[in-house]
């Protein structure tokens, strides 16, 4: 299973910044990045609307599954 995450797309659709979305969200840039280098293994769902919120999304646009 792969779960993808688009975060730098959304970012540059809406031409936000990774550091601006981690002030707006209130996490800090390193986690931020992680999560958009597909380094983490789980989000909080807190955390994923906060980010939908901020970027005015869905959480599929966020989020794909690619299988193996």
């Amino acid at each position: 299973m792969a779960i993808i995450i688009r975060l730098d797309r959304v970012l540059a659709d809406r031409k936000m910044q990774l550091n601006d979305l981690a002030n707006i969200v209130g996490i800090s840039n390193v986690n931020l990045s992680n999560l958009k280098t597909g380094k983490v293994k789980a989000i909080r769902f807190s955390t994923l609307g906060a980010i939908c919120k901020a970027l005015h999304c869905q959480p599929g646009e966020l989020i794909e599954y690619e299988e193996d």
